[in-house]
C-alpha cells in the first residue's frame, strides 16, 4: 500500500509541474489578488493519470468587492479551460458548473447561515481546509486558510488553555453526511446498467471523503489529547497535510 502511495503523490507531483508551467500568464494575471486550489485526488496527493481535476478560486475582496476584475476572472477561467485540455485532463464537471470565483469573505460570511449550502461555499471552504493545494496565488491562499481558520477560533481568545473546535467539528461531520446524500440521490431513477456505475464510482469517492473527513477529526482528537487545547496554528498545521499523513501523525502521537 505505501509503495502506491508513493506511486501516486510522485504521479500527482508531475502532473501538477506542468500544470503549473502551462499556467504561467495566469499566474502573473492572478498577481496578488487570488488564488486558484485543488481538491479531491490533486489535492490529496493521489491522483493517477486519468483522475480530473477539481478546482476553486478564491481571491481578495475590500468592502465585498473583488480585488480580481470581472474580465481578468474570465481571462484566468479560460487560461485554465485551455492548460487542462493542452494537458489531456478530463473536462470540468457539468461543464464548469463549480468552477467559481468566490471572495474570501464570502466563505467566512456564509459560514452556519442558510445559503452556504445554495452557494457551495461549505464545501470550499470545507475542503479548502481538508484536502486541497494551491495551484496559482500561494500568498493567497494561505491566507485564505488563516482566515477560514480563524472564524472557526472566533472563540478562541477566551478558551485558549482548554479549546475544543467544536464548530469545525460538527462541520466535518455535517460534510460527510451531506455528501452520502448527494451520492445516493442520483441513483433512484437512474437504469441498472448506469446505477451499477454510478454505484461503483460512489463507493471510491466515499472512500477517500471518508477518510479526508475521519483523518481530520482523528488528528484534531490527538492534538486536544496531547496539548488539553486545539490551536489555530494547529489547524493550519492540519491543513498542510494530506489526509494520509494526518493518520501517520496522529498514529505517532497515540503511541507516545
Amino acid at each position: 500500500m505505501g509503495e502506491v502511495l508513493e506511486a501516486r503523490r510522485s504521479e500527482t507531483n508531475r502532473r501538477f509541474k506542468l500544470l503549473q508551467n502551462e499556467l504561467k500568464a495566469a499566474e502573473a494575471l492572478a498577481a496578488d489578488k487570488t488564488c486558484v486550489y485543488a481538491t479531491g485526488s490533486f489535492g490529496r496527493g493521489e491522483a493517477s493519470e486519468h483522475s480530473d481535476l477539481d478546482l476553486f478560486i478564491v481571491g481578495r475582496s475590500e468592502n465585498n468587492q473583488r480585488e480580481l476584475s470581472r474580465l481578468d476572472e474570465i481571462r484566468l477561467m479560460a487560461a485554465l479551460i485551455e492548460a487542462t485540455r493542452k494537458l489531456s485532463i478530463p473536462e470540468f464537471s457539468k461543464d464548469g458548473e463549480y468552477l467559481i470565483h468566490y471572495s474570501q469573505q464570502e466563505l467566512i460570511q456564509t459560514l452556519g447561515k442558510r445559503e452556504d449550502d445554495a452557494k457551495n461555499t461549505f464545501t470550499a471552504r470545507l475542503l479548502l481546509l481538508l484536502e486541497s493545494r494551491a495551484v496559482l496565488g500561494d500568498a493567497v491562499y494561505r491566507s485564505a486558510v488563516s482566515g477560514v481558520v480563524a472564524a472557526y477560533w472566533r472563540d478562541y481568545e477566551g478558551h485558549r488553555e482548554d479549546f475544543v473546535p467544536t464548530f469545525l467539528a460538527n462541520d466535518i461531520l455535517r460534510l460527510w453526511r451531506t455528501l452520502c446524500v448527494n451520492y445516493e440521490a442520483g441513483t433512484s431513477s437512474e437504469p441498472p446498467v448506469m446505477k451499477a456505475k454510478r454505484k461503483l464510482k460512489n463507493y471510491k469517492l466515499r472512500h477517500s471523503r471518508l477518510l479526508t473527513c475521519y483523518s481530520a477529526l482523528l488528528y484534531l482528537l490527538a492534538t486536544y489529547m496531547m496539548k488539553k487545547t486545539v490551536s489555530p496554528d494547529d489547524a493550519i498545521k492540519m491543513s498542510r497535510l494530506s489526509p494520509t499523513a494526518r493518520l501517520v501523525v496522529s498514529r505517532s502521537w497515540w503511541k507516545k
